[in-house]
């Protein structure tokens, strides 16, 4: 099995699962930092060593640099314009690096590697996950569990306190996961429980995350 390790709880927790599951000589964990915070690395490390396996570096700066080089040859655009084709270029690029270095490895190893994805149930729902980038996998853990059900795995598999209540971000646009959305993971995994358990203005922000982010779970498709 072969992981993005983003110094997160929910990464962290599928590493734990995977080393229990498979041995953590079959488990690789691969950092994949894009102007990234030196703390995320640093947790990421923390959590390898922890579980003993082997965990790689592949930086995505340079080859993000020379992607923004070539969009400028197409025109002269505000950072407004391009900040969200931004945020979401950065998990297209370590989803593809991902699975460059799964059929590396597998060649390399003579066995297969597959790409586990770390997304969780309330991300899920609300769409908060890069069409084409960490939505891209070949198997899914932890995407039918809440955050706080993440948590109790993680105290199970007694991942470190500094990783497993670490506010969640999305390491990309300096925000946390929960400003950005402008709602808790708790009330969405209240939500999903039964809408009348949430305030009725933080049910309709929910629907709305849901209803807008449609097009990430379905796609059209023309049948005779």
């Amino acid at each position: 099995m072969i992981l993005g390790i983003s110094g997160g709880k929910d990464s962290a927790v599928v590493a734990a699962l995977f080393v229990k599951a498979l041995g953590k000589e079959n488990v690789i964990g691969v950092m994949l930092p894009c102007y990234s915070k030196e703390e995320d690395k640093i947790d990421a490390r923390l959590i390898s060593d922890y579980y003993g396996f082997e965990l790689i570096n592949f930086d995505l700066t340079t080859i993000f640099d020379t992607f923004q080089e070539e969009v400028a040859m197409l025109g002269k655009f505000t950072e407004q314009e391009t900040e969200n084709s931004n945020i979401n270029l950065k998990p297209r690029l370590r989803m593809a690096s991902l699975y460059y270095l799964a059929s590396l490895y597998s060649s390399i190893r003579k066995q297969t590697y597959l790409v586990a994805g770390t997304s969780n149930k309330c991300e899920r729902y609300v769409g908060y996950f890069t069409k084409g980038g960490d939505s891209v996998y070949d198997i899914a853990l932890i995407a039918d569990f809440t955050v706080d059900e993440v948590i109790k795995i993680g105290e199970c598999l007694q991942v470190p306190d500094k990783v497993l209540y670490k506010k969640p971000n999305d390491g990309l646009s300096n925000k946390t996961d929960e400003d950005k959305l402008g709602v808790k993971y708790s009330e969405i995994a209240s939500f999903i429980e039964d809408e009348a358990l949430v305030e009725t203005e933080i049910a309709h922000k929910i629907k709305k995350l849901h209803a807008d982010n449609f097009h990430k779970f379905y796609t059209p498709t023309y049948r005779r």
